[in-house]
């Protein structure tokens, strides 16, 4: 990234995410308290932007941390935002309080993953819908959307497999527009190019679970049940770190009465 910032240069980046944002050089100077002229003449290179002006214009298109100091680095100028480890010693309250969240939501399904969708911590409830799984996908780093969508994974148990399926394959190319990342990226075709078997229904099954038009439930089985969850994912507000800022916790909410008491029994 760092490389194609340099060759590339931060007038086309800032530029390209001016039009992925779909806002006009007269909307983006009002925003910053700047001139159209100002900001046409950023984009063709005429003027070289401040440090001051590069972070400010990040901020008004709602630039991903990350890409932010790629934009810092193309106008010549040092990364604004730290990348620690989240192994690293200073990280540890921000560790600790990740994981007494997803133990508080258990025996509700919760888990934590990097921009990658690498899983970096999981509560009991997890652990509970992964029974079955082949092991070579829970070998560590451990994908979820791969361990969701591969064959031998969750896949062959989630019965509307097509439309969650489509769901995350959204999300997934959401995700490569901001971050675009060759390896978010081929990970998508290898998730992608998975087949995907038509969705099961039991006889005596259709329409008797609530739809909800409010969100897509995972309709997964779990020992002969069928569990109904809809996710939310949770993210830091104004993180000034990058590995913070590319951190995701998704819970996985009881869609029915019925999800929530077998869960409770599970866990009893």
């Amino acid at each position: 990234m760092t490389t194609a910032a340099l060759e590339t240069g931060v007038g086309p980046m800032l530029r390209g995410w001016r039009e992925q944002r779909r806002i006009s050089q007269l909307e983006l100077a009002l925003r910053a308290d700047s001139s159209a002229r100002h900001i046409s003449f950023i984009e063709t290179g005429r003027s070289r932007p401040s440090e001051d002006m590069v972070l400010r214009l990040a901020e008004h298109l709602d630039v991903p941390v990350r890409e932010r100091n790629a934009l810092l680095l193309a106008a010549g100028y040092a990364p604004h935002y730290a990348q620690t480890p989240l192994d690293d010693p200073s990280m540890s309250s921000l560790r600790e309080g990740m994981e007494r969240l997803l133990r508080a939501y258990d025996p509700y399904p919760a888990l934590m993953v990097d921009a990658t969708y690498t899983v970096l911590a999981a509560n009991r409830g997890i652990e509970m819908l992964l029974e079955g799984v082949a092991g070579h996908l829970l070998a560590p780093p451990v994908n979820a959307m791969r361990l969701t969508l591969h064959p031998e994974g969750l896949a062959p148990r989630i019965r509307n497999l097509p439309q969650w399926r489509g769901h995350l394959l959204e999300q997934m190319q959401r995700q490569i527009a901001l971050l675009r990342s060759d390896s978010l990226r081929e990970l998508y075709e290898e998730v992608a190019a998975h087949p995907v078997p038509a969705a099961r229904e039991e006889p005596g099954e259709a329409g008797s679970h609530p739809v909800f038009p409010f969100a897509l439930p995972l309709r997964i089985e779990h020992g002969g049940t069928v569990l109904s969850f809809i996710s939310t994912i949770a993210t830091f507000n104004t993180p000034m770190d990058v590995t913070v800022s590319e951190l995701a916790i998704e819970t996985f909410l009881p869609a029915d009465p019925e999800t929530a008491k077998y869960l409770q029994s599970q866990s009893a």
